[in-house]
This record gives structure tokens, C-alpha cells and sequence, in this order.
């Protein structure tokens, strides 16, 4: 399976789903103007993923902010992820920093929704 790499932009999160390196991560900000366009390409990657994932997925959350709109997507994504551990092991790793309650706080809704491991790191 191809690699999806999105470049960050002032708007837009850095986007790395790297399956031979083993490697997912969205981070920075994500305030898209349109956040269904632009998750739509990653959400079918993860689709398409799920068929036959890796044995482990390890995927890291370390974003700034995040508007209501990219929220939205980001939970699909992680409804995705629980798709994904039916074949393989599963962990989200939702990185905030320590003084940022409201990414912590939001970390925690979207545990509640999966039943994979899913880890809050507090960074300094």
C-alpha cells in the first residue's frame, strides 16, 4: 500500500500514514476551510488500510488545535482505528501539552468512543 503524506500549511495538520516505515501521525493545526475535502483522502487511505493493516498500528495525535470541523473528522478517524484493530493490534498515543486542558479534555472524549488502547501523554 502507497504511503500518504500531506505537507503541513498554515491551515492544515503534516498528515504521515506510512505503512513500511510504520509510521501514523497527524499533527500541528487543523482548521481546513473545508475539512470534509480535505480528510476525505485520509479517511479512505485508513479504509483501504483496514483490509489487511499491519500487524501493530501504532498512531500518534499531536495537534496544536483543532477546529470544530476537523473534530469531526478526527473522530471518524478513530472509529476507523477501531476497524482497524479487528486485524491488528491497535494504539493511539493523543499527545497534549501540560498546559493545554482543552486538547487534554478533548483526548479524553475520544478515548470513550474506542475500546483500543488509547494513552493521554502529556508533553512539557
Amino acid at each position: 500500500m502507497e504511503k500518504l503524506i500531506l505537507e503541513e500549511t498554515e491551515d492544515t495538520p503534516e498528515i504521515i500514514l506510512d505503512p513500511e516505515e510504520g509510521k501514523f501521525k497527524i499533527s500541528k493545526i487543523s482548521v481546513p476551510e473545508n475539512a470534509l475535502d480535505f480528510y476525505r483522502p485520509v479517511l479512505d487511505w485508513i479504509k483501504q488500510y483496514a483490509e489487511e493493516p499491519n500487524i501493530q498500528t501504532v498512531f500518534d495525535f499531536d495537534l496544536e488545535y483543532v477546529n470544530t470541523a476537523s473534530s469531526k473528522q478526527i473522530i471518524q478517524i478513530i472509529l476507523l482505528l477501531q476497524k482497524v484493530s479487528e486485524k491488528g493490534d491497535v494504539k493511539v498515543n493523543w499527545y497534549y501539552e501540560s498546559i493545554d486542558e482543552d486538547m487534554r479534555a478533548l483526548g479524553a472524549r475520544y478515548k470513550k468512543l474506542v475500546t483500543v488502547p488509547f494513552d493521554l501523554v502529556e508533553i512539557e
